[in-house]
């Protein structure tokens, strides 16, 4: 009134009842679609709240689109001025309903669909306790895990007592650790360590996004333990991908540059799953800069160029730029632990595939291991489930194809 220009006052105006029109249709759409608890006296369906609340932004837009954007400025601006006020506003309640709806819809979309080995997600189940280097173990299950994948760490509180266990409100952890790696924290008590892993693994996750990988730190001095042997064959039995770190405490994860990992025939379900771990890992903000190494071993005698290309395509299929080292292993016949030694003694992380063994020859594999552990740095151990592809590392076959070849064709010269 006192600048004398009522048609700029009233595209103010307007402006400011529209943009209160449009937020009171937003918010009855989503109270009455998140909210159970909204019930108003005066019903009308649910698309009105949404249909009011874009054509009121369409007629502001239509009217003046630069003071709609000032109109939506000042009403941002009191809207985060009152939350740092601490002004308690019901539409966090309002929020945390739509968002319920939306993982809701979204569980039932992702169970609806039939996995596809191809596109592997992990959901990983991480079994952690109180250590110096337990941030090492959660931040390398966050990098396995990738961008979209999901890491809950359990916390095992041995009572062997087990007259009571924590209340739901206490098995949840909230800690910073967690926070910044975005991994989800429980802990619970058990009275006996193998058999409450043995549980979590059978009974936890929901329809969507069942879990699918256990990991934990590697156990040393467990070679003759029955409980770790059961515990052992019921996750194989439910077909979780295994992985077990075991962590140099002195050189940690040196530079996160080198990744070496190391094939033989009977990988053919371990190497599809090491390489999309190194896929992860290269995606990775601190690996980002990694050489990633496959080293397989020849013992066969098979030609390098047979074994190079085959390699080569199998490694090009995933999308994984990696250097590819073939050690002929046919007249010497090293053991394959002795050759990993040499190798990877400086590499920053080794990823080796947990062979076939029956459970009575545990004890002399955990040895084995346990003493390659003492040459090399941190060591990731893969076992991978039966989801995954089984990738041909058996060129033997084609070698005896090849020899048929050439004899058939001496044969056709002769005649």
């Amino acid at each position: 009134i006192l600048i004398g220009e009522l048609d700029v006052i009233a595209r103010v105006v307007s402006m400011f009842y529209l943009t209160a029109y449009g937020f009171i249709n937003i918010s009855y759409f989503l109270e009455s679609w998140a909210n159970p608890d909204f019930q108003p006296t005066f019903k009308i369906k649910r698309w009105i709240g949404l249909l009011g609340f874009i054509a009121s932004f369409g007629v502001m837009f239509k009217l003046d689109m630069l003071a709609m954007l000032g109109a939506l400025a000042v009403i941002g601006g009191l809207y985060f001025w009152l939350q740092r006020k601490e002004v308690k506003l019901q539409s966090n309640d309002v929020w945390r309903s739509v968002w319920e709806n939306v993982v809701n819809a979204g569980l039932k979309k992702i169970d609806a669909r039939v996995d596809e080995d191809s596109n592997w997600n992990p959901n990983i189940i991480l079994f952690s306790g109180e250590s110096d280097h337990r941030y090492y173990l959660l931040e390398l299950a966050k990098t396995v895990s990738g961008r979209t994948g999901i890491v809950t760490n359990f916390k095992l509180i041995l009572d062997k007592d087990g007259k009571r266990p924590l209340k739901r409100t206490e098995q949840i952890v909230r800690d910073e650790t967690f926070k910044e790696l975005g991994i989800f924290a429980r802990q619970i008590k058990v009275n006996n360590i193998y058999q409450g892993i043995t549980n979590i693994a059978t009974t936890f996750g929901f329809s969507g996004v069942e879990p699918n990988t256990i990991m934990m730190g590697w156990p040393k001095g467990l070679e003759n333990s029955k409980e770790y042997s059961e515990m052992t064959e019921t996750l194989l039995f439910l077909d979780y991908n295994l992985l077990y770190l075991d962590f140099d405490r002195k050189a940690k994860f040196g530079d996160y540059q080198t990744v070496d990992l190391w094939w033989r025939e009977t990988d053919s379900k371990n190497a599809e799953m090491m390489l999309n771990i190194a896929r992860f890992i290269i995606a990775s903000p601190k690996w980002n800069k990694t050489n990633i190494r496959v080293l397989f071993v020849n013992n066969n005698n098979v030609e390098k160029k047979i074994v190079r290309k085959k390699i080569s395509k199998l490694v090009e299929d995933l999308r994984v730029n990696v250097e590819i080292k073939i050690i002929n292993n046919a007249v010497e016949q090293i053991a394959f632990y002795d050759i990993i030694k040499d190798y990877s003694k400086s590499t920053d992380l080794t990823i080796v595939g947990i062979p076939n063994y029956k459970i009575d020859k545990q004890a002399e594999f955990i040895l084995k291991t346990n003493h390659l552990f003492e040459s090399i740095g941190s060591t990731l151990l893969v076992k991978a489930a039966d989801n995954f592809n089984v990738l041909d590392l058996d060129f033997t076959k084609r070698k005896k194809s090849d020899a048929k070849s050439r004899s058939g064709y001496l044969k056709s010269r002769k005649r």
